[in-house]
């Protein structure tokens, strides 16, 4: 267990880990994550964030098929997945892809799945997917707290694509929309650091393209 690691080496170290154990996680860490979780802001204070920790061998099950059927699409053949990219050479896309099809083997075998929701207090309405500017920052807690204790997690929408299925297996009522699946375990792997585009590459200052002012 990692969890005097600091801010800033977990953030650095937080590779998206895919491949888990069937292992068990105590639920007293579950809890600790949504609990890191529920710490992050949301819009008006309103604290909608709510969270399904799916451990159930049947509903795992469902969401795998879900899931599956998901992955399959994405990564056939027109399915919108980029090859390769300028900062991610196609070795590297393929082991990741490679990581992604494992995933959808064995999602019924990982222990957790948590289901990241967001509960507006009346019935969700298309627009109101903007409501993601209260969810996500909490998911990214999420993710920090999994990796400052050892754990491996990462998100995915493509289990939650078919919304209407995904809507009955998760018994969600009205006013709760589900934004993403994040799977929870030991990881086979090792972490390591995360290889990301320099800053210099993705900021711009004050208007796009401006370079940065120096000088008085």
């Amino acid at each position: 267990m990692a969890d005097d690691m600091g801010i800033f080496e977990t953030m650095y170290n937080c590779r998206a880990m895919r491949r888990l154990k069937r292992d068990p996680v105590p639920e007293e860490l579950l809890l600790k994550l949504i609990d890191a979780a529920n710490q992050a802001p949301t819009g008006s204070n309103a604290q909608g964030a709510r969270w399904i920790v799916v451990r159930d061998g049947q509903q795992r099950a469902k969401l795998a098929a879900l899931n599956k059927a998901a992955v399959e699409a994405y990564v056939a053949p027109g399915g919108g997945r980029a090859s390769a990219l300028p900062h991610q050479s196609a070795g590297k896309r393929q082991r990741m892809l490679a990581a992604v099809k494992w995933q959808a083997e064995h999602l019924q075998d990982i222990p957790a799945l948590i289901i990241a929701c967001y509960q507006f207090g009346q019935p969700v309405a298309r627009g109101q997917a903007m409501g993601g500017g209260s969810i996500w920052p909490a998911v990214q807690n999420l993710l920090l707290a999994a990796r400052a204790l050892g754990l491996g997690a990462a998100p995915t929408t493509l289990a939650l694509a078919n919304r209407a299925a995904a809507r009955e297996v998760l018994n969600l009522p009205a006013d709760v929309e589900a934004f993403c699946l994040v799977p929870v375990g030991y990881p086979m792997g090792r972490f390591g650091p995360v290889t990301r585009l320099p800053v210099e590459e993705t900021v711009h200052w004050d208007r796009w393209g401006k370079p940065p002012t120096t000088g008085p």
